[in-house]
């Protein structure tokens, strides 16, 4: 199924942390609960603003899917866990690569899924940081498209 991407609005911000948290509680079993409390209004308040956001949405409008860039880098993309599986993540991915030239992800080392996904569309790890953005033990590989 063909997804319909389009921007977010400030309006929707509640509803893409939503789809954020729900994602990475399925996703990123290896943060604590206090890591996603931390996270959560740092996403709402300041990450959120910091992207160019687009939107997976399904047939009634709801977002199932998004997705933050900044400079040429996807910082941030997030499927709904009921909506896995169903093409919404490559269909991002894709158009961020062809309509908005990105070419790096950050992406947590521990999230092996995701390490996959990138993987299998020609991002390969230049680096390895050991702590996250935040300072926090979660490691990260930072990403490149070879083209």
């Amino acid at each position: 199924m063909k997804y319909n991407i389009d921007n977010i609005k400030e309006s929707e911000y509640s509803e893409v942390v939503d789809v954020w948290e729900a994602s990475v509680r399925a996703t990123h079993h290896f943060l604590k609960e206090e890591d996603i409390q931390f996270f959560k209004p740092l996403i709402l308040n300041e990450f959120l603003k910091a992207v160019t956001l687009s939107s997976a949405r399904n047939e009634i409008g709801r977002i199932v899917g998004f997705m933050g860039v900044a400079n040429e880098k996807l910082e941030m993309l997030f499927i709904h866990p009921d909506m896995m599986g169903q093409g919404i993540g490559k269909q991002l991915l894709r158009h961020a690569i062809e309509n908005l030239n990105i070419d790096k992800v950050d992406v947590n080392e521990d999230n092996q899924t995701a390490v996959g996904f990138y993987k299998y569309f020609g991002f390969r790890a230049i680096k390895r940081s050991p702590l996250d953005g935040m300072g926090k033990p979660y490691p990260i590989l930072h990403m490149e498209l070879t083209k």
